[in-house]
């Protein structure tokens, strides 16, 4: 998913614990063992990232009647996103596997994940971003010392030219759409352990803000594997849900494509709002498209008023302060409960960032 522009006020910031910023001082201490090196940096990753909080939105069940609506909160990473997951699994990876260097184009968010785990395993750290683009986390990322470099066109041209980067420079390559893309998979799919851990089944229905589609493919992935280790009783409908006409996925789904096709660049109109979402392109369309249609999940287009509204109905009756692009998911559960009033079942919505 594509990162949000937003006003400074509302960027997520970095938040790290003391112990973990000791860890990091061995992470990089050249005269200890690779081994030791690793393990320091896997408890750094096990203090910090994931085993967010699954929430019982109980004011919005009474609000709306739904039963049983959970909310997996991602604004408990560090860095304030799910991006923390495959940012840290990859830059694990690289340390592992003897890389010095990692890179990877952005918007904002990813590249604040990247650089705060590549400032603690001790790599550089080199980022592009669309030259259009004006994220405030670029103070973010230059300070946990990262290199940003503005590249003209759209953000797919700066994913292409990071990726042809990593490629003559042998950099590690964190970009979505990529050779490290099963490992961006496998880190999100951690998702669907962690729900399964507090509910001890798969829900019903599962929805999930979309943009390059890697997150829905993850806890898909994830759920599958439960399923199949007999674990739990089903694999939950996969429901992507992205702002109106603007994402490849829900739209080659509501074509009824059974492959992602990528849209008009010129057409596709970002906001504020939207931002997060849309793209002409999704790197991981084709997982996510899959997994929507082997789960006989669904898709959903919404505008930049629901995404608002829903978001302060959040903050009104949860005290939860989210980024509204990232109750996409939500939004889409509310939508399906409207139109077919949703039985009695447990239904989860991914809120993917704190505000």
């Amino acid at each position: 998913m594509k990162e949000e522009k937003q006003e400074k006020t509302n960027v997520p910031q970095s938040s790290i614990s003391q112990e973990s910023k000791k860890l990091s001082e061995m992470v990089k201490d050249q005269s200890l063992s690779l081994l030791d090196r690793i393990e320091s940096y896997e408890d750094i990753i096990n203090i910090e990232v994931g085993d967010t909080a699954l929430l019982r939105a109980r004011n919005i069940e009474r609000e709306t009647g739904v039963r049983q609506l959970f909310l997996k909160f991602e604004g408990g990473n560090p860095t304030g996103t799910q991006k923390d997951r495959i940012a840290f699994a990859q830059c694990h990876d690289a340390l592992r596997r003897g890389y010095d260097a990692i890179t990877v184009a952005t918007c904002g968010n990813y590249g604040a994940s990247v650089a705060l785990a590549a400032g603690l395993a001790g790599l550089r750290c080199v980022i592009y971003i669309p030259e259009n683009y004006h994220t405030t986390r670029i103070h973010e990322m230059e300070g946990n010392g990262c290199e940003v470099h503005r590249i003209k066109g759209l953000y797919e041209d700066s994913v292409n030219y990071s990726t042809a980067k990593a490629e003559s420079e042998g950099w590690y390559d964190a970009n979505p759409g990529g050779v490290n893309t099963p490992l961006q998979i496998i880190a999100y799919s951690e998702i669907a352990n962690e729900i399964y851990d507090q509910l001890r089944d798969a829900p019903k229905i599962i929805a999930v803000p979309v943009s390059n589609g890697t997150l829905l493919a993850g806890i898909y992935r994830g759920f599958v594997s439960l399923y199949k280790r007999g674990k739990t009783s089903r694999i939950p409908l996969m429901i992507a849900s992205s702002s109106t006409k603007k994402n490849p996925i829900v739209y080659s789904f509501k074509k009824g494509l059974d492959h992602c096709v990528d849209l008009v660049p010129e057409k596709i109109k970002e906001t504020v709002v939207n931002e997060p979402l849309i793209n002409w392109h999704s790197f991981d369309g084709e997982e996510a498209l899959y997994a929507i249609l082997q789960s006989k999940g669904g898709a959903y287009n919404v505008s930049d008023e629901k995404l608002l509204k829903t978001s302060k109905l959040l903050k009104d009756k949860e005290g939860l302060h989210v980024l509204p692009a990232s109750v996409a998911g939500l939004v889409a559960l509310l939508e399906m409960d409207r139109e077919k009033d949703l039985e009695p079942d447990r239904y989860v919505a991914i809120l993917t960032s704190r505000k």
